[in-house]
Formats: C-alpha cells, sequence, structure tokens
C-alpha cells in the first residue's frame, strides 16, 4: 500500500475495520467525491430514496450489527436524517452519520452557498448535531484528519452511541499517512480497580444469598452494553423468577421455565403484581427508566432493594459506585456464585408461563374476525430461531410484548423515541445486516419479519423502494385497523384528526417496481380479513422461507387494541391529569392490584 492515501479512502477503510459492511444514505452534491470511495473500501453502497429513511436504515442495521453508517449532504440532508439520529441517541444505536459541507474557503469566508440559511454560518448545523450525537468531528485539517476519524468511531463504539463527522468536498482528497490503518483501534472498555471491584461483587453476592424473593428484570440497554450472554447466564444459573421490559424483550432465552414474560406493572396481569410488589431483591439489568418502558413508572423498584447494573456503574440499595465495568463486574459475580447459597423456592410462584398460555388458548374460528388481544401470542408459532422481529410504535409494539419467542430470535422495538415510520426503515437496515451475518457464516438462518401499522407506513412508504433495490429478503405483517389506533385510545376515539387515507397496501409491490416472476427474487402479496385467510397464508411455503419480499395485509377493527395498551393509556391520562404516581410501590395502586386479584 502506497504511503499516503486520500482522506474518503481512510474514513471508509475504517469503517469498514471496526465491522461496517454497508453505507446507508442520499446522494448530494457535498457528498459526491467522497461516494466514489465506498464500493473500493469494500463497502457496499445501499441508497436510500430519502435522508430519513436512511437515517431509520442506519440505526436498524447497527441494532442488528452493532455499527452502523449514513452519509448525507451538508443542510438540507442532514436535517432530514436528524429525527432518525436523535432516535438512535435516545436508544443507544451506534451510528456514524457523515455529512459533505462545502469547501473550508467558502466557509471561512462565510459565503452565502446552497443547503444554507443564507447567512454565512456554517456551524449552525453541527451545533444542532451536537445535541444528538456523543462525539463530532469537522475534518478540516490535514495533520489531525484520521486521529479524528479514529477519535469520533471509538466514541460511537465504545457508548453505543451516534457521532457526527463534516466532511469538507477539498478534504476528500487530502492525503493522509495510511500506516495508522495498520493499527487496529482499541475498542475494548479498559477496567476498573480490581480490588474495589472485588469488594462490590462480595457486596452484591451476600444481598443474593440472603434474599427470599429475588427478581430479574432485564431491559434493553443490556443489548448496548455488550453484557447479553452474561445477563442471560445469570438468569439460568440464579433460577429467579425472571422478566424483560418491552425494550428488553428477545435479549433473555425465553424458554427458561423461570421466564415469566414481560413486567407490565400496572398495565400487568393482577397474578403476577402483587407477587413482584413483594420482592425483598431486584436486580436490574440495563435499564431505560421511560414512561413508555415502566408502564407509566410503574415497574421501577425501590432503590432500597434494588440493585441497578448500568453501563458504567451500579446502584446497590440505593448507594451507586461509578468506577466499574459492567461487564467484568457480571463476570466476576457470575464465576464467583454459589448456586448451593441461593433461595430455593418451593412452591415456585404461580407467575405463568408465557409458551404454556400459548397452548391453553382455545382453537380460533376460521370466519371470526382477527382480534387484536390474542393475535399477537398466535402468531408466535410463526418465528423460528434465528429470525429479527421488529414491532412499529402503536398497536404493533403493544401487541408484541405478548409474542412468545424461541431460542436465538431478536426483537427490535422502540421503547422512548417512539417516531412512528421508524421501524419501515430500520427492517430495511436489519435486513440487510441479517443478509451479511448469514453470508459471512455468523448465523445460519433467520428471517426479517416486521409488524407494521397502517399509519405508520404512509409516513415512510418510500422504504419499499428501497426493499426492492437493494432485493432485500423481508415479510412485512400490515396492521390494517384503518387509522390512528393509539391515538384514538390516548385522545379523540371518533376524531378525523385519527382517521387516515385508505391506501391499496398490497399494490405498493408493484407500484415500487418489484420484479414479477422472478425466481430469484419472489413477491407475495396477500390479505387475511379473517382466521382461516391468516392460517392458510401463513402455511405458504414461500412466505415460511421468507426469501423475496411478502407483504401480509392483516385486517382488524378500528377501535380494537392490546388490553395492556388500555391499561397503559389509563395510567397515562391519570398522570396527564395531575395524579401523581409513585414508582413501583404506590399503595392506591398496589391496593387496586390486590383487590383485582381476589
Amino acid at each position: 500500500m502506497a504511503p499516503y492515501i486520500d482522506l474518503a479512502e481512510y474514513l471508509f477503510r475504517r469503517l469498514h475495520q471496526i465491522g461496517v459492511r454497508s453505507v446507508h444514505g442520499v446522494p448530494g452534491d457535498y457528498n459526491l467525491t467522497a461516494l466514489d470511495y465506498v464500493e473500493p473500501a469494500g463497502l457496499y453502497w445501499v441508497g436510500n430514496a430519502n435522508e430519513l429513511n436512511a437515517g431509520y436504515a442506519a440505526d436498524g442495521y447497527a441494532r442488528v450489527r452493532g455499527l452502523g453508517a449514513i452519509v448525507t449532504t451538508g443542510g438540507v440532508g442532514e436535517l432530514s436524517a436528524i429525527n432518525a439520529i436523535a432516535g438512535s441517541y435516545a436508544e443507544r444505536a451506534a451510528v456514524v452519520h457523515i455529512v459533505g459541507t462545502p469547501p473550508r474557503k467558502a466557509q471561512n469566508e462565510g459565503l452565502i452557498f446552497h443547503h444554507t440559511l443564507g447567512d454565512g454560518n456554517f456551524r449552525l448545523f453541527a451545533e444542532m448535531a451536537a445535541k444528538v450525537t456523543v462525539a463530532q468531528a469537522n475534518l478540516i485539517n490535514e495533520e489531525t484528519a484520521t486521529a479524528e476519524i479514529d477519535r469520533t468511531l471509538q466514541a460511537a463504539v465504545l457508548n453505543s452511541r451516534p457521532v457526527y463527522i463534516e466532511f469538507p468536498i477539498d478534504m476528500v482528497k487530502a492525503r493522509v499517512p495510511a500506516a495508522a490503518l495498520d493499527t487496529p483501534l482499541d475498542l475494548t472498555v479498559h477496567f476498573t480497580d480490581e480490588g474495589f471491584e472485588d469488594t462490590e461483587v462480595d457486596l452484591i453476592l451476600e444481598k443474593m444469598y440472603t434474599a427470599k424473593q429475588p427478581f430479574i428484570i432485564v431491559d434493553g440497554f443490556t443489548s448496548r452494553y455488550g453484557i447479553s450472554q452474561e445477563a442471560d447466564e445469570l438468569v439460568r444459573v440464579t433460577g429467579f423468577p425472571t422478566s424483560t421490559t418491552p425494550f428488553g424483550k428477545g435479549i433473555i432465552n425465553e424458554s427458561y421455565p423461570n421466564f415469566h414474560g414481560i413486567y407490565a406493572g400496572a398495565a400487568g396481569k393482577p397474578i403476577y403484581n402483587p407477587w413482584a410488589y413483594g420482592t425483598d431483591l431486584v436486580l436490574r439489568i440495563g435499564p431505560l427508566n421511560s414512561d413508555v418502558n415502566t408502564y407509566g413508572f410503574s415497574v421501577i423498584p425501590d432503590k432500597h432493594k434494588a440493585i441497578t447494573f448500568d453501563r458504567d456503574s451500579v446502584e446497590i440499595t440505593g448507594t451507586k459506585y461509578t468506577n466499574v465495568h459492567v461487564k467484568a463486574l457480571l463476570r466476576k459475580i457470575l464465576d464467583k456464585l454459589d448456586k448451593k447459597r441461593l433461595v430455593s423456592k418451593e412452591p415456585y410462584p404461580d407467575l405463568g408461563v408465557p409458551a404454556q398460555e400459548l397452548k391453553a388458548l382455545p382453537p380460533t374460528v376460521p370466519e371470526a374476525i382477527i382480534d387484536q388481544e390474542t393475535f399477537w401470542q398466535r402468531i408466535s408459532t410463526f418465528f423460528r430461531p434465528g429470525d429479527v422481529i421488529l414491532t412499529e410504535t402503536g398497536t404493533p409494539s403493544m401487541g408484541g410484548r405478548e409474542f412468545v419467542l424461541p431460542p436465538h430470535t431478536s426483537l427490535i422495538n422502540s421503547s422512548i423515541w417512539l417516531s412512528i415510520g421508524y421501524m419501515l426503515g430500520a427492517a430495511q437496515g436489519a435486513a440487510l445486516a441479517l443478509r451479511e451475518a448469514i453470508a459471512e457464516g455468523k448465523q445460519s438462518e433467520g428471517r426479517a419479519i416486521l409488524f407494521e401499522g397502517d399509519g405508520s407506513l404512509q409516513m415512510t412508504a418510500q422504504v419499499i423502494s428501497d426493499i426492492i433495490k437493494n432485493r432485500l429478503d423481508i415479510t412485512i405483517f400490515v396492521i390494517n385497523n384503518d387509522g390512528y389506533t393509539i391515538e384514538r385510545w390516548i385522545h379523540g376515539m371518533k376524531a378525523h384528526y385519527n382517521d387516515i387515507q385508505p391506501w391499496r397496501y398490497l399494490e405498493a409491490p408493484s407500484y415500487f417496481g418489484a420484479p414479477t416472476n422472478d425466481p430469484e427474487y419472489p413477491v407475495l402479496a396477500k390479505r387475511a380479513a379473517n382466521w382461516g385467510e391468516l392460517w392458510e397464508i401463513l402455511a405458504d411455503p414461500q412466505l415460511q422461507k421468507g426469501k423475496g419480499l411478502n407483504m401480509v395485509e392483516v385486517l382488524m377493527t378500528k377501535e380494537d387494541c392490546p388490553d395492556t395498551l388500555k391499561k397503559l393509556v389509563q395510567s397515562v391520562n391519570r398522570r396527564n391529569s395531575g395524579e401523581q404516581e409513585r414508582p413501583h410501590k404506590q399503595p392506591r395502586l398496589e391496593e387496586e392490584i390486590v383487590k383485582a386479584a381476589g
């Protein structure tokens, strides 16, 4: 290799080195010359129909692969993507946002360039991006540019959050030393003081040994912190009753006998909550304390009986220790754990087993309308190990909490940003990442399966074009309940503003140019208006295989929604009306639950 290379080559080769294989984005005049370096670096250029969808897709790609990348042009392009980048920041998806900008001389002189506000201020958009990214770099100096690239890429991986790189068009061909590429980026989290960490391990173990009614809650940031394996092992070896939050669903092997579904607090099963409120030790891993993820804050335990494992800290019954590396801490706990000293719960509490509850459902009536109450459980029989399943904000996200997942599946949902339309774009990125993982032998099988509401699909329908263009294998269940059902339940059940224009959704593949009669990329588009039609469609060999583009429109009634959504809305409405709710332990709420349980 030559001793000097162009800066754009350095950037894209670095991305390849740390695991990125595809780059999302939209070409624009300030990034065109940089795009010439994407494919020579061994990267695949996706090419999206718009920047917002590209951002959503890079986020979904990152949630499967670990890191995603998007290239936009400055101003109009980057602002179109900033909503997606903000969601990546809120929910900790590592996305590298590369923005092509005008030449340095024009910026320094404050010239009035297109795609700007016409005031000569070229720093404004970077200031906006700084609010929703964990690190930023402006590649204006040949002497420091490679170090700036390395610094921001490290920050993205180590913090599992998006970063922002400004790339002036006149810096694309800047010559920089190639030797730095010979040294891999240091992407390891450095350990804390070993002796101090050992003290914390002993303290945590002692509390685990003395607990009479322990409980484990696994949350979504567990995967972002790279501790899914440790969390799963902790659940398995302790045998402690375990639940996840909505954001954490899919991280733990749901076939374990001590797994009891999602802990839904105020919106949950009456049989579960009195037991949960009576626990004397709660191990919380990777928490996200958003209102939606905690059911109106009703599942946040009393800190004095909780041990909370966060990215670089652990809080032990009210005392927070910040000099820890959570992965190392959990590993030490597991290595030192004496299972014989753990409580043996006899008889084991009857908290419900999701797989058994699915088997106990009565048979469907073929002519009956598909209902939200049981659809989400019943559709679980379609899933297989290796699948990546995505649920859009709204009834799919709420209903998907009832999925019964086989081992080695993953679930992607949104539990704080909740930008409707996100999941269609994320599914494109996830399907691409899944294809790469199978091609690289990282997994042997798996399908990308999306549950998308009709209103959400109308937000980002152009993603279907991106899916077809890149010949991605994906199955989309379009939940057609004629409008914004979740908003209807929040406010305005009969209001016109919650209505949408009916689309002929199954014509989308044709409109966006899907091939016809191509055995290499088959297309399936079918509608299910009742249970009989749905089961017939699900048995289709193409749908079972998940090859090509598959769209299944599932008709449901306008006002139907999962019971948990109704309960959550009631909780939110109480809070919005001024009623105060205390986390986890609330006498009024507990009394209601106990009363409901009889």
